[in-house]
C-alpha cells in the first residue's frame, strides 16, 4: 500500500494497483516481433524462450506516429498524445514561428507514472539510453533515479539520485551509436534493482542497432542475446518484468538497397511556391546518423488563405504519389490516432512501408551510410511486442492493447490483481 493506505493509485483517469514487488518495463527501441522471434530460433534467446512458454506472448499497438518520444512518454504517462501532448521528437510551433525539439520538460500536458508514485512514497528508478528523454521522464520526479547511459559520467547523487554508475557496473562509458549503450541501461537497471528494490523501474534502450541491421542478422542476434541475459537476471530478481517496444522498424529501400524517399517540401513548393508550406518530420533528433531525419510520418503546414477545395485537391495529388499511403487532415489525424490538434500541421503524410518522407535531398545526408535505410514513424511499424514474464490473464473484453498498458499489466500482476478487475 502506498503511504496514505490506498491499494491503487488513479494516475490520468486510470487505476494502477500499488505494486508488492518490484515492475520492470524495458522499451526496446525500434523492436518487432522478427527481432526477438529469429533470435529465439537461432538459440541466441534462451531465457526468453522459457518466459514466453510460462509467461505471455502477446503483441500490442504504439501511439502514432511510431517514434520514440510520443512513445516513451505514453508508457510513462500510460495516456495517448492527445493526453500528454508530447506528438514527435520535434515540431512546429506557430505561436513562437520555430521548430523545436520536444525534449523541454514544459511541454509536457500530463503527469507521469513515475512521479504520481514517486509522490505516494514509491522508490522509481527511470534510465534511459539517451539523454533527450531524461528529462521529460524524470519530470515531476521525488527522490527517485532518473539518468541517462549517455551521460553516465556525469551523474551525481543530487541531480540523478544515483553517482558513480560506471563504476558500480563495470564498464567504459560507450558511443551513443552503439549496442553499449543500450547494455549500460541493462547493467545500471540490474544494479539497481538488486540494491535498492524499486516498486517502478524503466528502461528505455536505443534502436541504433535495428536502424542498421534487419532481424536475424548477425549484428541483431548478438544484440538480442545480450538482452536475454538481462532479462534473465531481472527475472531472478523477482521482477514482474514486461518488455515492449516504442515503435517497430523497416527497410526504406528497394531490393537494390537503394533509399527510396519522397521529397514533400519539393513536391509543395512546385504546387503551392517556394517555401509557401512548411513540411515537419517529426523524427528529427540530435542523432541523425540512425536515419538521416528520414522517417514515414510527416505534417505539413499549409498558407493560411488555403481553402477547402485547394486543401482537397493537394491531398489528392499526394495520394496518387508511389509511396505515399495516406494524407490525413488534421481532423481525421486526430481522430484516429489521438493527437494534440495544436501540435501538427493542416495535413498527416504516412508512407508506405518501405518508402520515407523527406524534406527536400539537400538537407538530408545518407552518403555516409554503410547499411540500407532502415527506419519508422508510420502504420507499419505501429505493431510492437508485448512480452510478460508471467501469464497475464484475459483482457478486459474488447481492450485494445497498448504499449502504454505496460505499468497497467506489470503493476496488476505484481499486485496478484486481474486485469479484468
Amino acid at each position: 500500500m502506498n503511504r496514505a493506505g490506498a491499494e491503487q493509485l488513479r494516475v490520468n483517469g486510470r487505476d494502477y494497483a500499488w505494486p508488492r514487488r518490484p515492475v520492470v518495463v524495458v522499451c526496446i527501441d525500434g523492436s518487432e516481433d522478427a527481432y526477438h522471434e529469429r533470435a529465439v530460433a537461432d538459440g541466441r534467446m534462451p531465457f526468453l524462450e522459457r518466459m514466453l512458454d510460462e509467461g505471455s506472448d502477446l503483441r500490442a499497438d504504439c501511439t502514432m506516429p511510431s517514434f520514440t518520444n510520443p512513445n516513451n512518454l505514453s508508457i510513462a504517462t500510460g495516456v495517448p498524445p492527445s493526453v500528454h501532448g508530447i506528438c514527435g521528437n520535434y515540431f512546429y510551433d506557430p505561436a513562437a514561428d520555430a521548430e523545436v525539439m520536444m525534449n523541454d520538460p514544459a511541454l509536457l500536458r500530463a503527469p507521469t507514472l513515475f512521479s504520481a508514485f514517486s509522490q505516494q512514497g514509491a522508490r522509481v528508478a527511470v534510465i534511459t539510453a539517451k539523454d533527450k528523454l531524461r528529462r521529460l521522464l524524470g519530470q515531476g520526479l521525488e527522490g527517485g533515479i532518473c539518468f541517462s547511459a549517455e551521460k553516465a559520467d556525469q551523474v551525481t547523487e543530487a541531480e540523478h539520485g544515483i553517482d558513480k554508475v560506471l563504476e558500480r557496473v563495470g564498464m567504459e562509458l560507450p558511443s551513443v551509436y552503439s549496442a553499449e549503450l543500450s547494455e549500460l541501461v541493462l547493467a545500471a537497471g540490474v544494479d539497481v534493482l538488486e540494491r535498492d528494490r524499486p516498486e517502478l523501474m524503466y528502461l528505455s534502450l536505443t534502436d541504433y542497432i535495428q536502424h542498421k541491421h534487419a532481424p536475424g542478422s548477425p549484428v541483431a542476434n548478438d544484440f538480442y542475446a545480450m538482452l536475454d541475459r538481462y532479462f534473465a537476471r531481472i527475472d531472478a530478481l523477482g521482477a514482474v518484468l514486461v518488455v515492449t517496444a516504442d515503435h517497430g522498424m523497416n527497410a526504406k529501400s528497394d531490393g537494390a538497397g537503394e533509399a527510396q524517399v519522397v521529397f514533400l517540401q519539393d513536391r509543395l513548393d512546385r504546387a503551392l511556391g517556394a517555401g509557401a508550406a512548411r513540411v515537419v518530420l517529426p523524427i528529427t533528433d540530435p542523432y541523425t546518423v540512425h536515419h538521416g531525419a528520414l522517417g514515414s510520418y510527416a505534417t505539413v503546414h499549409l498558407p493560411a488563405a488555403t481553402d477547402a477545395a485547394a486543401t482537397a485537391a493537394l491531398i489528392a495529388e499526394l495520394t496518387a504519389v508511389a509511396g505515399v499511403a495516406t494524407v490525413l487532415t488534421r481532423e481525421e489525424a486526430c481522430a484516429r490516432f489521438e493527437l494534440p490538434g495544436d501540435r501538427i500541421g493542416e495535413l498527416v503524410v504516412i508512407s508506405e512501408r518501405n518508402t520515407a518522407l523527406g524534406t527536400t535531398p539537400d538537407r538530408h545526408d545518407i552518403s555516409g551510410f554503410t547499411e540500407p535505410l532502415r527506419s519508422h514513424g508510420g502504420l507499419t511499424e505501429q505493431r510492437v511486442p508485448f512480452l510478460v514474464n508471467e501469464p497475464t490473464g484475459p483482457l478486459p473484453d474488447g481492450h485494445r492493447l497498448r504499449n502504454f498498458d505496460s505499468y497497467w499489466v506489470g503493476t496488476a500482476l505484481a499486485a496478484g490483481r486481474p486485469l479484468t478487475g
